[in-house]
C-alpha cells in the first residue's frame, strides 16, 4: 500500500489533502464525521445497484474515518432503509503494538504482528487488530504505554497509533 500524501504540521499531526481522501457512499444513520469503520465489501443486494462502483471503491477489511459529508442528498440503496449520503473518506489510523525497541515515533516500518496465538491474552486484538495486514507500510504516529507486564507470551511491546 503506498503511504499517504498527506504533510505534517509543526505538531506531527498529518494533513489531510485531496488524494488522501476518497468518495464513498454510507448509510445515512451512520454518516457522521469522525464516524471509524471497517468496510466489509460488497453484499448481495449491491449486486443490482446503479451506485455500487461509488460504494465499493474501499478496500474489504481496512479502517476508514469519515471526514465530511459531501451533501445531505439522500440516494436509494437496497440495504440501507434510510438511503445513503456521499462522503469523504480517509484511512484510519490504528492502534497495535510493537516490539519497544523499534516503537520510535515517526518511524516508517513495515507492520508485522507479534508471532502469538494466546487469544486469552488481554493485549490479543490490540496485537492484531482489525483493518492492518502484515507488510503494509506504515509510519508510528505515536508511542504510548509499556504493555510487558500484560502480555502473555512475555514480549516487551508498546503500543503505537499507526497511519498507513
Amino acid at each position: 500500500m503506498p503511504m499517504r500524501n498527506g504533510q505534517e504540521n509543526e505538531y506531527g499531526r498529518i494533513i489531510m489533502t485531496e488524494s488522501d481522501t476518497k468518495i464513498t457512499l454510507i448509510g445515512s444513520r451512520l454518516a457522521r464525521e469522525g464516524l471509524e469503520f471497517i468496510f466489509k465489501g460488497e453484499m448481495p443486494e449491491c449486486k443490482k445497484c446503479r451506485l455500487k462502483n461509488t460504494c465499493l471503491n474501499l478496500e474489504p477489511g481496512r479502517r476508514y474515518r469519515i471526514e465530511r459529508i459531501r451533501s445531505k442528498d439522500l440516494h436509494e440503496c437496497f440495504l440501507h432503509d434510510s438511503g445513503v449520503l456521499a462522503v469523504d473518506v480517509s484511512r484510519a489510523p490504528i492502534l497495535t503494538t510493537m516490539e519497544s525497541r523499534k516503537a520510535v515515533d515517526g518511524a516508517k516500518i513495515m507492520y508485522e504482528p507479534p508471532k502469538c496465538g494466546k487469544r486469552e491474552c488481554e493485549v490479543y486484538d490490540i496485537c492484531h487488530p482489525e483493518g492492518l495486514l502484515k507488510g503494509d507500510k506504515c509510519k508510528i504516529v505515536e508511542v504510548f504505554e509499556n504493555l510487558d507486564s500484560r502480555c502473555l507470551a512475555n514480549y516487551s511491546l508498546k503500543k503505537v497509533k499507526l497511519s498507513w
